[in-house]
């Protein structure tokens, strides 16, 4: 199974606009932001899409057209992010019901949705605590801050 990556190109892409917006731009474009993640602009635009409905980025149409972030980087925790992008839980159980005249499949739903919603609570701290701002410090190397 891939690791789903949604919410990494989500704080990547606002980390980079929260950098070129300190250093005055405050307008960027689907294609400059695409050119960090080195991925497609279709990819970017969907995720703009998914943040500007969060309330985190809005687009600008006509001269000057791109996209802005709306909100200072330290109001913006990666719990919020993970929210806009994100709608399935980290962890899901089996999609069918378990064989329930065998002792594991009888309590197997049970016993993970304890220890899985105890590492989504732990998930959802460690996110709510840290910023935009927060991995924009942390990701410029010591000369770049």
């Amino acid at each position: 199974m891939a690791a789903n990556s949604r919410l990494t190109v989500a704080v990547h892409v606002l980390v980079w606009m929260a950098l070129v917006r300190g250093r005055g731009r405050d307008v960027v474009t689907s294609e400059q932001i695409a050119d960090s993640v080195n991925t497609n602009p279709v990819v970017i635009r969907r995720c703009l899409g998914e943040l500007r409905r969060a309330g985190l980025v809005d687009v600008r149409h006509g001269a000057g057209a791109g996209w802005r972030l709306i909100r200072e980087p330290e109001s913006i925790p990666l719990s919020e992010v993970r929210r806009a992008v994100e709608t399935e839980p980290l962890f899901g159980l089996h999609r069918g019901e378990p064989n329930q005249r065998c002792p594991i499949g009888a309590g197997i739903r049970p016993a993970l949705e304890q220890v899985y919603g105890e590492v989504e609570e732990a998930a959802r701290r460690a996110l709510e605590s840290t910023s935009i701002a927060d991995v924009l410090r942390e990701t410029l190397a010591p000369g770049e801050r």
